[in-house]
């Protein structure tokens, strides 16, 4: 297996390289010294993206013309914040499921990467209540969490004696220009955010810059493989997090968002994205060692807004 410590000259391949993760983590990439390609379905439009970087993009077909890549960060998928009609959860399982079946197939042909690491989100545990889950608690309950299971069994396929695969289960990412964050912004700044539903629901987030670095030394590290949670050490519950997201803004955050509200908006996603708690613990980063920048949840919002 090749070492890919030092990633200077390294060939990775990125997955969902133009999402609100993608674009940090491939310029982090390039100023590494890696050589990175980005998979997307418009190769000109993502040339456009990183302009200023030397990004080479394909499409699946050009993939096949590609040389072997040392590493794989597969981050595709459609956003998962929406009303789950039955057309909805197939084109979730499609951008998920289907894409990453598709990738090794391709990968396949052209040799397997040393590492693999495929997108999940900590969804794969249902609702914890106030009980902690690790990476080495059970699947949960409902459709997030069986997607989440789906996705990481079809990119396990690929885990062989040479390959190395690393099933990244992410929280709430805080940063500024995305992500639920960017979501949030409007109405706490207006003095309209507050807890949702009572706000007893755990929350399990982790900064962009952090999570991007937790990817950047998964591909280093050659001991670490399987699931791996990418939350920070101190999850909050809502209420706590609307607090300290008007406390960062100078703004109240008082105002209840009603749970039946967000059912009738997006049904069953608001039940298990929205008003079911996440409280979940990155054992294995701890464990070997990754240092997090934001562990304060005050300190993680101060640099996103």
């Amino acid at each position: 297996m090749m070492n890919l410590i030092d990633l200077h000259d390294s060939r990775l391949l990125v997955t969902g390289g133009t999402g609100f993760i993608g674009q940090l983590l491939c310029r982090e990439l390039c100023h590494s010294g890696a050589e990175v390609t980005v998979l997307t379905r418009n190769p000109a439009k993502a040339r456009q993206s990183f302009a200023t970087l030397p990004v080479m993009a394909t499409d699946m077909t050009g993939l096949a013309e590609c040389d072997r890549f040392d590493g794989v960060v597969n981050l595709a998928g459609a956003t998962v914040l929406s009303r789950w009609s039955a057309k909805r959860q197939r084109v979730l399982r499609d951008s998920r499921i289907t894409f990453t079946q598709n990738l090794l197939q391709q990968l396949d042909k052209i040799g397997p990467p040393a590492v693999l690491i495929s997108g999940s989100a900590i969804g794969f545990y249902g609702d914890t209540a106030d009980d902690t889950a690790t990476e080495a608690s059970a699947c949960g309950e409902g459709f997030a969490a069986q997607l989440c299971h789906d996705w990481e069994a079809q990119a396990l396929a690929m885990e062989a004696p040479n390959t190395r695969v690393c099933l990244l289960r992410t929280g709430i990412v805080l940063d500024h220009g995305g992500g639920a964050l960017g979501s949030m912004l409007s109405a706490f700044r207006l003095g309209l955010g507050g807890p949702i539903a009572g706000g007893q629901q755990w929350m399990s987030w982790i900064h962009r810059q952090d999570l991007v670095s937790l990817i950047i030394w998964l591909l280093s590290r050659q001991d670490v493989s399987g699931p791996v949670n990418a939350v920070a050490p101190a999850p909050v519950k809502n209420a706590q997090f609307a607090s300290a997201l008007g406390n960062v803004l100078h703004r109240p955050a008082v105002l209840p968002a009603p749970g039946w509200v967000l059912k009738l908006l997006l049904g069953q996603a608001a039940q298990e994205l929205l008003l079911s708690s996440n409280r979940v613990a990155p054992q294995v980063a701890l464990e070997a060692g990754f240092n997090y920048r934001y562990r304060d949840l005050t300190a993680a919002l101060n640099a996103s807004v």
